[in-house]
């Protein structure tokens, strides 16, 4: 029997509590979760009852949760929110957090926030600031702890004894020349199990390279992936340490992009709010569907093209979802692989023609196994042996038309500066219902009528 999840059941009795209009009770257990589990929450709620459950999250903890929520959702709350409940907030965040946040707050609350940084926290953020939220350089945390190569173990160990604390997720110290330019890093467990007269240069990894502030955050992420790392250090252009980016940062990173692919093949974005009014989902959502129409209106008037040969063979507008279906699913396959090829670097132009060729015989191969079955069926069903002919070389034909399809629609859109999960759906499924009906109706209209 699976074990109930704590997250849901105080969830429901949050719910239970808003709609009681219990608030102390409300109170105590929305402050019981993790500030993430938080973010989740107010999200999943309908936004009357979403403000009064922010009301009453403890001040300590409302800058975290803002960080945790979606864009959409947490600017809903920032806009109702008082100037000094949104300065104390947000003041005592990392420079890579509050970073985030700055272009969606006011440019008043913005002076009041620098104005009450020291000179320190405020270069801290100033070094953040300048990189896109989905780099490397957004990405990383300013907080590192820098030691020299020449220095022996035994004076690193006594400067760590001297600071007192590490931050957070720390597995290395990173190792920099006087010009602050990286050397490489060195892992806490040398400084701990070795020779402590041993020099830092001796015992460092000198093989470790720094992200260029600049990569984007999924190449990063697949660096943690393909490498194990838990962190690792961030560089400019010169190859001097700007900072460094941690394991819970890229397992955002990875959400994000997962949500991303989800959503983006909906048309929609991954910051939307679930509750949102329903005047601004319907036009963003209005768009999407329009495209669709004019999709659907164009296999329509291939179908109308043929209007004379359906009605002198009704079995024709039986059997021509069919052909159409095939080639959708089979298509669906091929854009699937092909896209997620590409998400992970390993679909590009150079091996392209490799994995067409591949997709073309997959749908040969299985045209052509499926061509007999329908064929089989058509003909015994409608007692017409060309009909099922017909049908048969119809479906080969579409499934390799969608083998192909499926496999160039994201090389091209990529190429072109469009996200293959936004438009490649779509552009897939009026090429397999125009070329399924197309073919299929011509066929008839040569073979059979």
């Amino acid at each position: 029997m699976t074990e109930p999840d704590p997250f849901e059941e105080i969830s429901e009795r949050l719910y239970e509590a808003l709609r009681e209009d219990d608030l102390p009770r409300a109170r105590q257990l929305v402050n019981s979760l993790h500030p993430a589990e938080i973010g989740s929450l107010l999200e999943s709620l309908p936004q009357d009852e979403r403000l009064r459950a922010w009301a009453e999250v403890d001040a300590e903890v409302a800058g975290e949760v803002l960080i945790h929520l979606r864009e959409e959702v947490r600017a809903g709350l920032i806009r109702d929110m008082p100037a000094a409940e949104l300065i104390a907030a947000t003041e005592d965040l990392d420079p890579d957090d509050l970073a985030d946040l700055i272009p969606e707050l006011p440019d008043t609350i913005i002076a009041q926030l620098l104005s009450t940084m020291d000179a320190q926290e405020r270069a801290r953020l100033e070094a953040v600031l300048p990189y896109p939220e989905d780099t490397a350089g957004g990405l990383m945390n300013v907080d590192t702890v820098n030691v020299r190569a020449a220095l022996t173990l035994d004076v690193v160990l006594r400067y760590l004894r001297l600071l007192g604390r590490l931050p957070e997720t720390t597995d290395s110290l990173m190792v920099v020349d006087r010009a602050g330019r990286l050397l490489g890093v060195l892992p806490l467990t040398k400084v701990l199990t070795c020779d402590p007269s041993l020099t830092v240069a001796e015992v460092m990894h000198h093989e470790v390279e720094g992200i260029p502030a600049d990569t984007p955050a999924p190449d990063v992420a697949k660096r943690f992936e393909y490498l194990d790392l838990v962190t690792a250090p961030v560089v400019d252009q010169d190859g001097r340490l700007l900072g460094r980016i941690t394991i819970d940062d890229v397992v955002d990173v990875i959400r994000d992009e997962a949500e991303h692919s989800l959503m983006r093949m909906g048309g929609l974005s991954e910051e939307e709010d679930m509750f949102a009014p329903v005047r601004q989902s319907a036009r963003r959502r209005a768009v999407w569907l329009g495209i669709n129409l004019a999709a659907a209106l164009t296999a329509a008037w291939v179908i109308g093209l043929f209007s004379a040969t359906i009605e002198k063979l009704v079995a024709l507008a039986v059997l021509m979802p069919v052909v159409a279906s095939m080639g959708g699913v089979a298509g669906s396959q091929t854009l699937t692989l092909v896209i997620r090829g590409l998400s992970l670097g390993q679909v590009r132009w150079s091996n392209a023609h490799r994995l067409l060729a591949k997709e073309l015989t997959v749908g040969l191969v299985n045209g052509l196994t499926w061509a007999v079955v329908i064929a089989l069926l058509a003909a015994t069903w409608f007692d017409n042996l060309s009909l099922g002919v017909v049908i048969g070389a119809a479906v080969v034909v579409n499934l390799l038309i969608a083998a192909l399809a499926g496999a160039t629609i994201p090389l091209v859109l990529r190429r072109l500066g469009i996200d293959p999960a936004l438009a490649g759906t779509v552009l897939l499924i009026t090429v397999t219902d125009v070329v399924g009906f197309f073919v299929f109706l011509g066929l008839a209209a040569m073979f059979l009528v």
